[in-house]
């Protein structure tokens, strides 16, 4: 893996490890990029198919669905398809194997996502989901957490989509409680993060030694703000990205796809 990199990465990759391995807390922050390079497309890709003259950032709104539900339930479903049989890339084992390693270490490793796949559980990591999970549903009116009837001796917030599949993509599920719609649980434009998410995430920043920036653009508040809130309170931050954004918070900047950088980087870290 070492010969993909040049030079100056391995010098970067080798400072970066040196520090995080010196330090006990450390809180990661993946976005879009991580999970492109998984193959799921970002918000900023260009729709396609059916979806082609509709812009995602007037489909991940409220008002969109509270317009025309039907149409954002369908979109949610197309999306739900293209995620489907996405499998958790390089980068999303390097960071459960680090994860791992850091328990049983002593070292405290908090993984905070803006995604809402489920790569970073796939490869065995305990990840805080800023913007929701695309594999729950909750009522978009009483926001209970949704179930279906063969699943209601599970956990409350326990998801089992079989009555989504079953159903035609733009059929719309009602509420068991108060007879609202459904929707996707996920954080559209305009709606407040999840209370408990954004202060465990809040909480890690404030008090970690190095804040990791893993395939985002930190442009989209209140999740870009969390850098500089570690900043502020004296952690080192460093940032993953291929095409990294002009950032005064950011200490050192490793320039690089984070599936080719992670697996380098823990292996320098925990030495295995």
């Amino acid at each position: 893996m070492l010969a993909e990199l040049s030079p100056a990465l391995i010098a970067e990759v080798h400072d970066a490890a040196k520090l995080l391995a010196s330090k006990q807390r450390i809180c990661l922050l993946t976005g879009a990029g991580i999970s492109a390079e998984s193959g799921i497309p970002t918000f900023r890709d260009k729709q396609t198919g059916l979806w082609e003259n509709h812009r995602a950032e007037d489909l991940a709104t409220p008002e969109a669905f509270a317009c025309d539900p039907a149409l954002v339930w369908s979109w949610y479903q197309w999306r739900r398809q293209l995620v489907a049989d996405k499998k958790p890339n390089p980068a999303h084992k390097a960071l459960a194997y680090w994860q791992h390693h850091a328990k049983a270490n002593h070292q405290q490793l908090t993984l905070i996502t803006q995604n809402v796949d489920d790569l970073h559980e796939q490869a065995g990591s305990t990840v805080v989901h800023l913007h929701g999970n695309l594999a729950r549903n909750r009522c978009s009116q009483c926001q209970t957490p949704y179930t279906s009837a063969s699943n209601h001796s599970k956990d409350s917030e326990a998801l089992d989509n079989s009555d989504v599949d079953r159903q035609d993509a733009e059929t719309l599920i009602t509420c068991s409680h108060c007879g609202g719609y459904i929707r996707p649980d996920i954080v559209w434009f305009g709606e407040s993060l999840p209370v408990q998410a954004w202060q465990t995430a809040e909480e890690a920043a404030a008090d970690c030694e190095v804040f990791i920036s893993i395939g985002t653009s930190s442009l989209v508040y209140p999740a870009a703000g969390l850098a500089q809130l570690a900043k502020r309170n004296g952690a080192k931050v460093i940032e993953i990205n291929p095409n990294p954004t002009p950032n005064t918070t950011v200490d050192m900047i490793i320039k690089e796809k984070a599936g080719i950088i992670m697996p380098v980087l823990v292996k320098q870290i925990t030495g295995s």
